[in-house]
């Protein structure tokens, strides 16, 4: 099976790749700059240039591949214009290429909401656009991932390093049902190779439900410290949140806003069926945050 991941560059995509190649199986991989995927070309990744963008780049990574997975999304950062106009055109030109190319499945990573925010809307749209010419779409739908590269994680994790006092708007107390970076994976993998997941939409979470809230205290449990006090805050609204993570944070605002946008609306598991199908064992919050923690400091430069 020849398997292409786009978006490889990404956090996400370039585990998913290094991960396949490991097992014996590397993918070929399609990145904007090649040059940023040198190690996965080093691990024995086929290393494509592409830009969804730019429908007329798509035929040679396509070319020949059994299943594709679409792992772009621009939440906002960097690109002229809207970035629920770019997801859009993106993934139309994608499943247009792909229908062409005779792909027999794309797996697409999205959110566990399709509303309650700009950022959360244009990714469920975006799996609609990518099944549009009639290529199966396993749409797997998560929220929160917790990994040393997720801005969720990160933007909790430098919250909880920070402040021992922390404001604590509505959108803290919003449920959600986080998952851990390797079972993402796991599951890509999985959906990849199983025929029965083929055009269906599968929700996927970790075995604890909780809140935002919920997560700062587990992540401070990962790092060995007190849970944070935390002051209630009702009114202060997403924009004014991000400007306030933009400032106690590395995580850009522009990034934050979105993020806490999309916060603001559960994102749980409402059918597990989808689950079932796959061996996955669910990672419980508190490990999941002690490797992700683990992940981050095996990354971090000597010294820092």
């Amino acid at each position: 099976m020849r398997v292409l991941i786009v978006g490889a560059t990404g956090y996400i995509g370039r585990l998913l790749a290094l991960e396949l190649a490991a097992e014996g199986s590397p993918p070929r991989v399609m990145a904007r700059a090649p040059g940023r995927a040198r190690d996965l070309a080093e691990a024995g990744c086929e290393v494509v240039p592409g830009d969804v963008l730019r429908r007329e780049t798509l035929a040679e990574p396509l070319a020949g591949v059994d299943v594709a997975c679409y792992l772009v999304h621009s939440m906002g950062r960097g690109g002229e214009g809207d970035f629920a106009e770019r997801d859009r055109q993106g993934a139309l030109n994608f499943a247009a290429a792909a229908a062409d190319a005779g792909v027999e499945r794309i797996v697409y990573l999205g959110g566990l909401s399709d509303g309650g925010s700009k950022h959360l809307e244009s990714r469920h749209r975006t799996a609609e656009y990518l099944g549009s010419t009639g290529v199966p779409v396993t749409y797997l739908r998560a929220a929160a991932v917790i990994g040393s590269g997720s801005e969720s994680f990160r933007t909790v994790f430098f919250l909880v390093k920070r402040l021992p006092l922390m404001i604590t708007p509505q959108w803290t107390t919003t449920r959600t049902q986080p998952i851990a970076i390797a079972d993402v994976i796991a599951y890509l993998i999985a959906a990849g190779r199983k025929q029965e997941a083929s055009g269906r939409t599968i929700e996927i979470g970790g075995p604890d439900v909780t809140t935002y809230g919920g997560m700062m205290d587990a992540m401070a449990v990962a790092l060995g410290r007190r849970p944070p006090r935390k002051l209630p805050v009702p009114l202060l609204t997403p924009w004014l949140s991000s400007k306030w993570i933009g400032l106690v944070t590395p995580v850009d605002a522009e990034v934050a806003k979105p993020l806490i946008e999309g916060a603001s609306t559960e994102t749980v598991v409402k059918d597990p069926s989808g689950m079932e199908l796959f061996d996955v064992k669910p990672t419980p919050l508190g490990e999941a945050m002690r490797l992700a923690l683990a992940e981050g400091a095996s990354q971090a430069p000597a010294g820092s």
